[in-house]
């Protein structure tokens, strides 16, 4: 069976990084079978990142990657109707999300008015992991946002990037339904990914004070949380 290789669960979501939480709600939503398997070390996976997955032996990194791989060998239909329109859109979108990792992330590990409640939050849940350790990672996570060039932006500056971010997904998510109609797409997996992990988290960040502001935005992140969760599954079946 496939299997999913991503970061730790942590408030209430099945991942606590946008891109696992993504593929997670991915395979979820179109049904694919598999096996998650949380870790916290990613230096086995392919070019060190997280998640990637293992299918009878093949072993794919970059969630993007992930799920055309799926769509193919397992010929899912989740996005089989959409037009090139909707397909452009898709592909934006997913850039976007890229630009608000850097914006979340650093949220996290880079803004300290939040980073004690992110580090005391994850270590009472995966106590296996130490006060050093997490100090390491963060030093670490420092070191990628200098170079990335989020690091170099002032708290204000880094916000006001992943806020316009958001104001586009608050213009283009609908207040019911799905950003495609009536049925979730790979797109609404995406976002999933990246609103769940703000919406659901309690550290009271400019990203979350905009996202809880935001109604449509809100629904859309708990009516895939719904589908997701194991009653939603098992009454699917």
């Amino acid at each position: 069976m496939l299997t999913l290789y991503s970061y730790p669960d942590l408030f209430g979501v099945a991942d606590n990084n946008g891109y696992g939480l993504k593929v997670y709600a991915f395979f979820k939503l179109a049904g694919v079978p598999f096996v998650h398997a949380h870790i916290f070390d990613a230096s086995a996976a392919p070019r060190g990142q997280l998640p990637y997955i293992v299918d009878e032996g093949e072993t794919i990194g970059d969630s993007e990657a992930i799920i055309a791989h799926a769509i193919a060998k397992y010929r899912l239909t989740i996005d089989a109707a959409l037009s090139a329109a909707q397909r452009r859109t898709n592909h934006l979108v997913t850039r976007m999300l890229d630009d608000l990792y850097w914006v979340m992330s650093y949220s996290r590990w880079q803004d300290d008015r939040y980073y004690p409640a992110f580090r005391d939050g994850f270590i009472a849940q995966h106590p296996q992991v130490s006060a050093e350790g997490f100090e390491k990672a963060k030093a670490y996570n420092s070191q990628r946002y200098h170079y990335q060039g989020i690091g170099r932006y002032t708290p204000e500056q880094a916000y006001a990037r992943g806020l316009a971010d958001l104001k586009v997904l608050a213009e283009m998510v609908p207040a019911a339904g799905f950003v495609h109609g009536a049925s979730p797409t790979s797109c609404d997996a995406g976002i999933y990914g990246f609103l769940a992990n703000i919406h659901y988290f309690p550290i009271p960040t400019p990203l979350k004070a905009f996202v809880d502001a935001h109604a449509n935005l809100v629904a859309h992140c708990e009516r895939i949380h719904a589908m997701l969760s194991p009653a939603s599954q098992s009454s699917s079946q």
